[in-house]
């Protein structure tokens, strides 16, 4: 996102105050003043260009447009505006086609509560960070998951997915060339927040795990064992445990041989194979894929970030399921994917930022968040489940969204990127099989 630099050349309090609240995160605050900003002076290019950014950052896409082609009358050669109003169409034509398909689809389906496991997962999650200085929530991050605790907790097993390590010492290599860098560690006692707000298992197979080195990574497991929340990442540290009277396993994967490496699919099959034997379910999680608001699509071929390979996640999620994988939960691109079923196994291709506190762009799509809820047989065979939309606010918070736009998202993505085993989803969230 970029902030317009011509903020105090114009004497108008308006506009300072909105350039402000954007700089806060505070978007609602800055659309009131910015508009009014603009109601006074309805030629005032600047006002008007952040205003757009207002309106982006609340995914409001046809006001982005209509603001910014405002922009483009006023001043021709205005940079910026070229280079950012075509994404701005391209999201307002998606919202427009996911509003046509919502309207099509039917209002629920059966969700199988005879199912014999039923699990809850999210995405990203770095409630708070002690490097830098200055990114750790207020309350001691208490009020972190205030607002979906009760969305969490309702579940046999909550997943997600722990971006950073939890410690409270260390030093960070990441950051020698630059200070402009993302290296998370969250303080040891957040430990207790995951805890109460319902999670069972985390995955601590990402590219932030060991941001402040292997006795950091070590720490985190320590400090989760400490709670009883089951953790995997680290190659060789699997989560197992008995619910219900099944035996379930989950490993997770990621792009570095730091981790399980979702790189190396014959190992992967492997290793979920030697589970099989002794779990009843075993749970694949993998970080991967491209980065950012373009990283919606699932490509049928490797994907590369920054030149790194981040994996060819089709072909991973059915070799692992050929080897005996009974669920596949992705995470890793920062926005929400499509979702399909695979011999009659469910693969959740991405789950986006679920609890990001500070440091991530929360910009457009990066800002919409999902509670995935799956309904398994005792034998693993995917039977039905439900999206909850969730939304960040105020600096990544999570919150429950009222507008539903991951359901409606999720519908479009599944269509488009998997035509013949899409998941299928009903207004209300329920998921079946295609």
């Amino acid at each position: 996102m970029i902030f317009s630099l011509l903020s105090l050349a114009f004497a108008n309090p308006e506009y300072e105050i909105g350039v402000e609240a954007l700089q806060n995160k505070d978007f609602s605050k800055a659309e009131i003043h910015l508009t009014n900003c603009v109601q006074k002076d309805p030629q005032n290019v600047p006002c008007l260009w952040e205003l757009g950014w207002a309106f982006w950052m609340q995914d409001k896409w046809p006001q982005v447009v209509d603001t910014w082609k405002r922009v483009q009358t006023l001043e021709p050669t205005h940079k910026e505006v070229a280079k950012y109003l075509p994404q701005a169409a391209d999201n307002a034509n998606l919202l427009a086609l996911m509003a046509n398909q919502k309207h099509t689809a039917p209002q629920t389906f059966d969700t199988r509560e005879d199912s014999s496991l039923r699990i809850r997962a999210v995405g990203d999650m770095m409630i708070g960070s002690s490097f830098p200085k200055g990114y750790l929530p207020p309350n001691g991050a208490k009020d972190m998951f205030k607002e979906v605790a009760d969305l969490l907790i309702d579940a046999d097993i909550t997943f997600g997915n722990l971006e950073g390590p939890l410690c409270d010492t260390g030093k960070t290599s990441k950051c020698k060339k630059s200070k402009n860098c993302y290296a998370f560690r969250s303080p040891t006692k957040y430990k207790t927040l995951f805890k109460e707000a319902g999670f069972d298992m985390l995955s601590t197979a990402n590219n932030h795990a060991n941001d402040f080195g292997r006795a950091c990574l070590l720490k985190t497991e320590e400090v989760l064992d400490e709670v009883g929340i089951l953790h995997s990442g680290r190659p060789g540290d699997v989560a197992s445990t008995t619910v219900n009277g099944l035996r379930v396993a989950m490993i997770a994967f990621h792009t570095s041989r730091a981790a399980h490496y979702v790189n190396d699919h014959a190992t992967a099959k492997l290793l979920v194979q030697g589970l099989t034997t002794e779990h009843d379910i075993v749970i694949v999680s993998f970080h991967g894929g491209a980065e950012g608001s373009k990283a919606l699509h699932v490509p049928n071929k490797n994907e590369y970030f920054y030149g790194e390979n981040r994996g060819h996640l089709r072909k991973f999620a059915r070799e692992v399921i050929d080897a005996g994988a009974d669920l596949v939960l992705g995470h890793g691109p920062h926005v929400l994917r499509g979702m399909e079923v695979y011999k009659d196994r469910l693969v959740v291709y991405s789950m986006g930022n679920f609890a990001t506190y500070g440091r991530f762009s929360l910009s457009g799509n990066k800002g919409i968040g999902a509670i995935v809820e799956v309904n398994l047989d005792s034998q693993g065979a995917f039977l039905g489940g439900k999206l909850f939309s969730t939304k960040l606010v105020n600096r990544g918070y999570p919150v429950p969204d009222p507008e539903n736009k991951a359901i409606d998202l999720i519908r479009k993505l599944s269509g488009d990127d998997f035509k013949e085993t899409g998941v299928q989803v009903a207004q209300d969230g329920t998921i079946q099989k295609p």
